[in-house]
């Protein structure tokens, strides 16, 4: 006899050429199907030793109280705004009588598959995650979602997968902060920004750019780099600064790489604002402890966690059906500080 780890009803869907639907109906004894498909599909799950998930089982009984463990994923915990959604999850979750079981990714694809593997392995009742970096594949995503189990992304989504998830407005956060330094009297606009096969790298980039061409401003390739932390930042800004025609201000995708672009420019020389406009995107601690302090896009962290834990405890109780997406927006706004002029 046959015994393939993992089995999910879309697997015998795909070999047996019918929809999971079908699949569903056949192991109810559905009247739907006929004896003979019934009979078929329900001898392919015996053989391969198929198992129905005991969450998503869990799920479709009232009576039944799921395990309250919800797995979350971060990138990265020592980035500050990882970390205040962190707090946020955590915050609704309590309050709801729910404990977090939590890793780090480390902005390892392989990682993430391991950890996405090892939290259904440990009967978690539902997983919110934000995506690393470096993943390009979404199979790890999908497989918990046709086990039935809940998945909720923030702040960088899988579009691979049609799931719920919290973001914040990254394109008109971004659009408004360059907006403001073009108001401002700047003209040559740097973008530092994320990877473009994140959904959040396109939209900030997209912002970043539409903001320019309002404004009358052609973007430029020169002063364009995927560059999101401070210690790239401070490799590229030097050479940017003396380039014949260097620019007047930069928009960082986060405040980490404003505040690498920050250090660069003072140790050059460079007057900040006077010389030279910096943007950042987050608002955490740190902007206010460099100088000057930091113009930045404030993005609610705290908040982006408490609407993922609520969207999430929602479909494991109900509320929320669980094959229902919900996209929620946080809005976003721009803190004026001494970065800018």
């Amino acid at each position: 006899m046959n015994e393939t780890p993992n089995l999910t009803m879309k697997d015998i869907a795909r070999e047996l050429g019918v929809s999971i639907a079908t699949v569903s109906r056949a192991l109810k004894d559905s009247p739907r199907i006929s004896a003979e498909k019934r009979e078929e599909i329900k001898k392919y799950a015996r053989e391969h030793k198929f198992l129905p998930n005991m969450i998503a089982k869990t799920l479709r009984r009232s009576k039944i109280q799921p395990p309250k463990i919800i797995g979350v994923i971060v990138p990265e915990f020592t980035h500050f705004y990882f970390s205040s959604i962190l707090a946020g999850i955590e915050e609704e979750a309590s309050a709801r009588g729910y404990s977090l079981m939590i890793a780090q990714s480390n902005e390892k694809y392989e990682r993430e598959v391991k950890i996405c593997k090892s939290f259904h392995e440990n009967k978690v009742c539902g997983i919110i995650v934000s995506q690393a970096k470096n993943s390009i594949k979404h199979d790890h995503f999908q497989r918990l979602m046709d086990y039935g189990l809940p998945l909720v992304f923030y702040d960088r989504i899988s579009t691979g997968v049609n799931a719920s998830r919290v973001v914040v407005d990254d394109y008109m956060g971004t659009f408004t902060a360059v907006s403001h330094l073009v108001g401002t009297g700047c003209k040559r606009i740097a973008y530092f920004g994320m990877p473009m096969n994140l959904e959040i790298g396109k939209n900030r980039y997209n912002g970043y750019k539409d903001a320019l061409l309002k404004h009358g401003l052609k973007p430029d390739d020169d002063l364009t780099f995927i560059c999101d932390n401070r210690a790239d930042a401070e490799l590229i800004t030097p050479d940017l600064m003396n380039m014949s025609n260097p620019p007047d201000a930069f928009f960082a995708v986060n405040d980490e790489t404003a505040i690498g672009i920050l250090y660069s420019c003072k140790r050059m020389g460079f007057r900040v604002p006077e010389d030279i406009s910096i943007c950042g995107f987050t608002n955490g601690e740190r902007a206010v402890s460099c100088d000057p302090m930091l113009t930045t896009v404030e993005q609610l962290g705290t908040r982006v966690g408490e609407e993922a834990a609520n969207i999430l405890i929602e479909k494991v109780e109900g509320t929320i059906p669980i094959d229902k997406v919900e996209k929620r927006v946080v809005r976003t706004r721009l803190i004026i500080r001494g970065t800018t002029r």
